[in-house]
């Protein structure tokens, strides 16, 4: 494309909180200078003038790396290049270099044709009608003009240093670990030395193709490796990556998964301990257990709606020095910086066990235990996803159900609660389900998909 002229992006690829697309089907180079020269543009406006940019493991992801890094500097902002490295890298990079924003290229958990970008203005997460207006300044061609420079900021070293730094020791710990070939494997490598105790790599080597399993922790066949390796080597845990590294995924002892609300109980546990009433978030998709183990640790349990910036904007708002997504996704405020960062969620959760009496397995075995399916996703389009939500939501509202439309509807009903929402990274329907009994998660299954199919949906079998 001419480096100045009218550019007009697929409408598929402008999200909520991110920009995500198919490499050469929906999202090209082109595409990415005009997201760094549209970006660069809104940072100049509010008077910035620098930029970091960081890059994943993809293999389209050096050169768009490359293109955003062009469009930046062509609309006069100075590009600082922090490297390949994990998505909370360049939010660190961003907060500890002062820049007045950020671009992380990244197809975080998508499949290796996918590519994308997650932004920060200033330390802030960037999300929603700010990212629909780069679509309008990239159709009208209304760039800043300029001619920034750039400059090569390694940023790893200093990133893995403040990770492992609020590790607090107690008894050592054998521990296995999988990258998935994501971005986060060299950082993984680096902190895992660091630590004391006993630490098996897996999957550790950065590689675009993902050429062992799929990373995204909340599929359980993403996790096989790793609990194979936890209980064949008698390990403590195991914990799990997804490709851009903002998302965790844990294994126990017993080779059982802890999903991210069951997780969130433990950090919440520690905070509250020396934070009474503090402030907790969790997303729509976690279990009533969480919220009702928060209040009764002396804090303040909130839901909120799913999504990465969405809560980090939350926090800010509500100074919660904690958060977490049924996805993986955990925010610590409480001693670092407010966003999404697994590597640091890993450390905190290490540093938990490491002066805890208990196994991870003893603490999952001592939750409550509602039944209920794990999160599932089924196919619907980009076109069609929130319609069904909506229509959905429209349904119960006149039926006078109980409803929470806080993100998708959540509905309440004497057994427990259902979920339907619409995924904002994939063209996918998310359902969840928690009831006390067998019999009523039944009940709660069969509302949800009677409300599905009639919006002409077929849901999973689940």
């Amino acid at each position: 494309m001419s480096r100045g002229e009218a550019h007009r992006f697929d409408p598929t690829i402008l999200r909520e909180y991110d920009i995500r697309g198919i490499v050469e089907e929906t999202l090209s180079t082109d595409d990415a200078y005009a997201i760094g020269r549209a970006f660069g543009t809104e940072i100049s406006l509010n008077g910035g003038a620098t930029a970091c940019v960081g890059y994943d493991g993809r293999l389209s992801s050096p050169e768009m790396e490359q293109a955003v890094v062009d469009g930046l500097k062509d609309s006069g902002i100075d590009a600082v290049r922090v490297g390949l490295g994990p998505t909370p890298m360049l939010y660190f990079a961003v907060n500890i270099v002062g820049a007045d924003g950020g671009i992380m290229v990244s197809g975080s958990h998508n499949p290796p044709e996918y590519n994308g970008f997650k932004m920060m203005h200033g330390t802030k997460p960037f999300y929603g009608d700010a990212i629909q207006n780069l679509g309008k300044i990239a159709a009208a061609a209304d760039y800043a003009d300029g001619s920034g420079q750039d400059r090569q900021e390694p940023m790893l070293d200093r990133y893995v240093s403040r990770v492992g730094q609020d590790y607090t020791g107690g008894k050592e710990l054998k521990v296995a670990w999988d990258a998935g070939n994501g971005s986060a494997g060299e950082a993984m490598v680096r902190l895992a030395k660091a630590l004391p105790g006993e630490h098996l790599l897996l999957n550790e080597k950065i590689d675009g193709t993902f050429p062992v399993h799929h990373p995204d922790p909340t599929v359980v066949e993403n996790l096989e490796q790793l609990r194979d390796v936890v209980l064949k080597e008698g390990c403590d845990l195991g914990i799990a990556f997804d490709g851009d590294g903002d998302r965790i995924g844990v294994i126990d002892g017993e080779g059982e998964i802890l999903w991210g609300d069951q997780l969130m109980v433990v950090w919440s546990a520690d905070i509250l301990a020396d934070n009474p009433g503090a402030t907790i978030i969790a997303d729509v998709k976690a279990s009533q257990v969480l919220f009702d183990q928060i209040a009764e640790m002396g804090g303040n349990p909130l839901m909120w709606r799913t999504g990465h910036s969405l809560i980090k904007a939350k926090m800010a708002e509500t100074g919660a020095l904690l958060s977490g997504e049924m996805s993986g996704h955990i925010f610590f405020a409480d001693r670092y910086f407010g966003y999404d960062d697994a590597l640091y969620a890993a450390v905190r959760l290490l540093s938990c066990l490491s002066q805890s009496d208990e196994s991870l397995a003893d603490i999952r075995k001592s939750l409550p235990q509602p039944i209920n399916t794990p999160e599932l996703r089924f196919p619907c389009s980009e076109e069609r996803k929130f319609e069904v939500v909506e229509e959905v939501r429209d349904r119960l509202a006149e039926a006078g159900a109980n409803v929470s439309d806080i993100d998708g509807v959540r509905v309440l009903t004497d057994d427990g609660w259902w979920l339907l929402r619409a995924s904002n990274t994939q063209d996918v329907l998310v359902v969840r389900c928690e009831a006390e009994t067998p019999a009523g998660l039944e009940r709660l299954k069969t509302a949800l998909i009677k409300q599905a199919r009639a919006s002409g949906i077929e849901p999973p079998d689940f």
